[in-house]
């Protein structure tokens, strides 16, 4: 029997405000990796706001300090009854099985999810989502509110920016949890 393969899905959002459905994602962005660490595919898109949705005050604060980020989010929008089955159909494009990786995932996976049931019907991932900090937290043996990136070791982090572009920002991420699945590999190797 052969064993099953899994395929990586490094997910980062932007939003207008904390809240699915009551505020609006703005972009999508995600890679795809495989097993081995290599990048297959990648997938961005920025999403129209929802008619009903309100933008939260405080995210805009930060929007408006960082407006050309803001902005590169209202280029080129799509309506999300379309962008999100896409994407749906390009994460079930490939042969293994789907799982999401986010940082932190309570908060990237919850839109992810909403978005997907809202507008597909269904969650290409089902609730298979990886958390980083959780990840963290078990390899360096501290609390969940103490693992922050700030007690991380240096050599887990990616050379790449951090851009507030969901796509970069999803590459640096997925660059960032192959380095700390190698450690946790390589630990686990030792034990053996």
């Amino acid at each position: 029997m052969s064993k099953k393969t899994t395929t990586y899905f490094s997910i980062d959002i932007e939003t207008d405000g904390g809240c699915p459905g009551l505020n609006s994602m703005l972009s999508l962005g995600c890679v795809a990796f495989d097993e081995q660490g290599n990048n297959l595919d990648t997938y961005y898109v920025n999403l129209d706001l929802l008619p009903e949705a309100t933008q939260d005050p405080k995210t805009m604060e930060f929007w408006a300090q960082h407006q050309k980020y803001y902005d590169q989010t209202r280029v080129w929008c799509q309506n999300p009854a379309e962008a999100i089955p896409h994407f749906s159909r390009w994460v079930e494009s490939f042969s293994g099985s789907p799982v999401a990786v986010c940082m932190p995932s309570g908060f990237d996976f919850t839109w992810v999810y909403y978005y997907l049931m809202r507008f597909n019907g269904r969650s290409a991932f089902s609730f298979s989502v990886l958390d980083m900090k959780t990840m963290a937290m078990c390899m360096l043996r501290l609390p969940y509110r103490e693992s922050t990136k700030k007690r991380w070791p240096r050599h887990w982090f990616s050379r790449l920016p951090h851009t507030h572009n969901a796509l970069t920002d999803a590459i640096e991420q997925a660059e960032t949890f192959k380095l700390m699945l190698k450690d946790l590999m390589e630990s686990c190797n030792e034990k053996v």
